[in-house]
């Protein structure tokens, strides 16, 4: 099986040079590419130190799908890839194996067109950022198909482009990563993959740590892009159901965990959900 993989960098920071090291020790082999959106920190050195490719764009013509688009056709015209790996510049992996555990699947299954693996909260995570992990991450695998809608409803479709790989033949069937959408490219391709008969799989064994500790105004402008998408992309809620349902549940589980570590904890919290909560219907109206 030939697998690539891509990540798109601007100012990856110190972190960046171990996710690399982790990189190289990794036990599947991959065609790799960094794009970068004209990073001013030494990204593009500690890239190239390592021998990777560097393909640099704009930092103005960078958008989630576009440009992972255009890195997956730069190296399909070099390559002959049959799965294709996303990762974000703040991952870093829990072991040698996870990106085999990451693509195991696509041998095993022929109808699986994508796969994304466990996220696990960084070192000084907030108890909020561990709990979200720990919801939309679980320790049992599971595969999806567009029938299990009736069941998990959104969250069918629910993917990540953190840590991800998909069937190169899957991923063009569906015309690829959009050009046009705020964000959630990852929904968008996932969605469209089990609307095509493909099957989604989360691979609890493949892992790595990613987790963010947003503050009240950076959850406002994440939700208002997500509200965004969800107004332009109407067929996903329409095909799979509506995100506030699922959002309930999260917020009554999240405060009732939080409260029984440190009630205090739940202060904030209820600020960072009454933030996206506003952030996501400004979004969808506009």
């Amino acid at each position: 099986m030939n697998c690539g993989l891509i990540i798109p960098t601007l100012n990856a920071g110190t972190q960046f040079k171990k996710l690399l090291e982790q990189l190289a020790a990794q036990s599947l082999p991959t065609k790799k590419l960094i794009v970068d959106s004209e990073s001013t920190d030494g990204t593009l050195t500690c890239a190239e130190n390592f021998g990777l490719e560097v393909l640099t764009i704009p930092r103005k013509a960078f958008n989630h799908g576009a440009t992972r688009q255009f890195a997956l056709e730069h190296l399909l015209k070099k390559f002959p890839l049959d799965v294709i790996i996303f990762l974000t510049q703040d991952v870093l992996f829990r072991d040698e194996q996870s990106l085999a555990m990451l693509v195991k699947i696509f041998g095993e299954n022929e109808s699986v067109g994508l796969s994304y693996g466990r996220q696990l909260p960084h070192e000084g995570a907030t108890n909020e950022a561990k709990f979200l992990r720990a919801f939309n991450y679980p320790p049992e695998s599971q595969l999806r198909s567009f029938d299990d809608r009736k069941t998990f409803g959104l969250k069918t479709a629910f993917a990540s482009n953190s840590f991800a790989a998909y069937r190169v033949a899957a991923l063009q069937s569906v015309g690829g990563f959009p050009s046009n959408i705020p964000l959630c490219e990852d929904m968008y391709v996932a969605a469209k993959m089990l609307m095509s008969g493909w099957k989604i799989f989360y691979a609890a064994s493949a892992q790595v740590y990613h987790s963010h500790n947003y503050t009240a105004a950076q959850e406002f402008q994440r939700y208002v892009q997500i509200g965004k998408f969800h107004a332009q992309e109407s067929w996903i809620r329409e095909t799979f159901g509506s995100a506030e349902g699922a959002g309930k549940k999260f917020v009554l589980m999240k405060l009732s965990e939080l409260a029984k570590k440190n009630p205090l904890d739940c202060v904030g919290a209820i600020f960072r959900d009454a933030a996206k909560f506003f952030g996501y219907r400004l979004g969808r109206l506009k």
